[in-house]
């Protein structure tokens, strides 16, 4: 009852703001399941992070909806050898403190990345950039590299100035902080079409249009966004369905049919290639340690009947991290659910009386994942393993995560280079903090894996590229390495008179500045 007041008020406390913005200009609305966890974008690399770092930051190029490459920050780029790519800057553009955007500090944020936990791995083939002038800077691999552009789309430039020199605390302003407080984390200077004015995490967060955005041609006519954060299904689908918001994300899939047949209401459904995962840690409970008891595991699962019955048939199971497309996904990794089989297996572990195990899951992460670990308890279950499940928020998951304090530990991954190779250096790569390869990997660990991901870094010929991550796919399927169970449904809920088919993409990073409310 509790928590229902509480949801309520907080539905409250936004109407009754959205009421006085509405005289001032277009306000959108928008509630969804979590909020972004800190305003610096190198603080987490995470799906509500990079959304957030799309709206107030701009990369120096990104993705369209058709899954090319569109300047942002940069006007155009080429290749200049095989280790160097030009990038040459627009002119003019401003920082939300007023600073202007120069090559200094594309540099700065990439030297920056290179020491955050979640981002080191990403740019770990990237030397220090070179400054060839005030708007052109080279951005410099250590060997050849095929995914340069695609890594450009996470250079979400950063305001060296305003980022540079210590707080009020006498703390460091540049420093990156997963766990407390930093600068960053409570303010920011982006270059995109809107700023943060207030932000009360879980509660609400107020953003403004940016006067002196860089992109004057932008169609949107939004003036300020209202985010709620309404982690209860039902909650968030009431709120778009009586109006208190113009946009829902995620839409539960039990829910779909509600807001299509709305007649003020439009539903959005994509596919994803967010692969919903358990990890698996090997080295805390001994019995992990034995592949008959992994493959147990994977028998007892039956991600298909996840699929069918929480997921009401919105996505596919997976026996791999890559979805059919991308590079390293293999034809016929068959289906592995077969209970008959799981038993047998751990009979020849010598665990056929079983054990216990421990483990961890989101409550407001990734849709219905709550329910989806309670059905893996109970698959468990029926092969002797007892398992101690602890969901929570988002807000607290992330640092029990890393450190691999479970068994079995959720993890949903988007492949941040919308590349087979990144799935493997963050869930696959065994553990190294130095260079922050493994670091959703709860505790599995292949030498040979590791190296054959770094050969696929270096490989430019796309055939050799792809025999390179089919044989990863291949050896992590046979090694039992975790457990792949869906790839995560795409689902927004909007008003009619939104463009909202004009924002939305695959990688689910709206582009709000083009959001037309009519």
């Amino acid at each position: 009852m509790k928590r229902i007041v509480l949801l309520a008020l907080a539905l409250a406390f936004v109407l009754g703001f959205s009421g006085q913005a509405l005289a001032q200009g277009k306000t959108f609305r928008l509630a969804l399941a979590g909020d972004p966890e800190a305003l610096d974008p190198q603080h987490l690399l995470s799906g509500p992070m990079v959304q957030y770092s799309n709206i107030v930051f701009d990369p120096l190029i990104r993705w369209t909806k058709d899954m090319k490459f569109e300047g942002r920050l940069a006007e155009k780029w080429e290749r200049i050898d095989p280790l160097t790519m030009r990038f040459h800057l627009r002119k003019g553009v401003k920082f939300h403190s007023g600073n202007l955007m120069t090559a200094r500090d594309v540099k700065w944020t990439i030297d920056r990345a290179k020491t955050s936990k979640d981002f080191k791995a990403l740019f770990d083939v990237f030397e220090s950039p070179v400054i060839v002038d005030d708007h052109t800077v080279d951005i410099k691999t250590t060997k050849p590299y095929p995914l340069v552009e695609n890594m450009a789309t996470y250079m979400f430039v950063m305001d060296s100035k305003f980022y540079t020199g210590t707080d009020e605390k006498g703390q460091p302003k540049d420093a990156i902080n997963k766990t407390g407080y930093s600068f960053a984390n409570e303010h920011e200077s982006g270059t995109g079409r809107f700023t943060v004015v207030s932000r009360e995490p879980g509660v609400k967060w107020v953003l403004k249009r940016f006067p002196d955005y860089w992109e004057k041609n932008a169609k949107g006519n939004v003036d300020q966004i209202i985010l709620t954060p309404i982690k209860e299904n039902a909650t968030r689908v009431s709120a778009l369905l009586s109006g208190d918001v113009d946009y829902i994300s995620p839409v539960p899939p039990q829910d779909y049919e509600r807001v299509r047949s709305n007649k003020d209401l439009k539903l959005i459904t994509m596919a994803s290639s967010r692969i919903i995962t358990f990890s698996i840690n090997q080295n805390k409970t001994p019995a992990l340690a034995n592949l008959k008891v992994r493959q147990a595991i994977l028998a007892a699962i039956d991600n298909a009947g996840i699929v069918q019955k929480i997921m009401n048939k919105t996505t596919s199971p997976s026996q791999q991290a890559s979805p059919k497309g991308f590079l390293g996904y293999v034809e016929g990794l068959k289906p592995r659910y077969n209970m008959e089989k799981a038993r047998a297996l751990m009979k020849e572990a010598g665990f056929e009386k079983g054990f216990n195990l421990s483990m961890i899951s989101t409550n407001d992460r990734y849709t219905n994942d709550e329910k989806i670990a309670q059905a893996v308890v109970g698959m468990l279950s029926k092969i002797n393993i007892k398992v101690d499940l602890k969901t929570m928020p988002k807000s607290q998951y992330w640092d029990v995560f890393d450190s691999c304090a479970a068994d079995l530990q959720i993890v949903g991954w988007h492949p941040d280079t919308e590349d087979s190779g990144n799935y493997g250096e963050y869930l696959f790569m065994c553990k190294n903090k130095e260079k922050g390869y493994g670091q959703y990997n709860a505790g599995y660990c292949n030498p040979k894996v590791d190296e054959l991901l770094l050969a696929a870094q270096a490989e430019t010929d796309k055939t050799k590229r792809a025999k390179i991550l089919q044989e990863v796919e291949t050896i992590t399927y046979n090694d039992a390495a975790f457990i792949p169970l869906h790839y995560e449904p795409l689902a927004w809920g909007t008003k009619k008179n939104l463009n909202t088919e004009e924002v939305v993409n695959v990688m689910d990073f709206p582009h709000f500045e083009k959001l037309v409310i009519k």
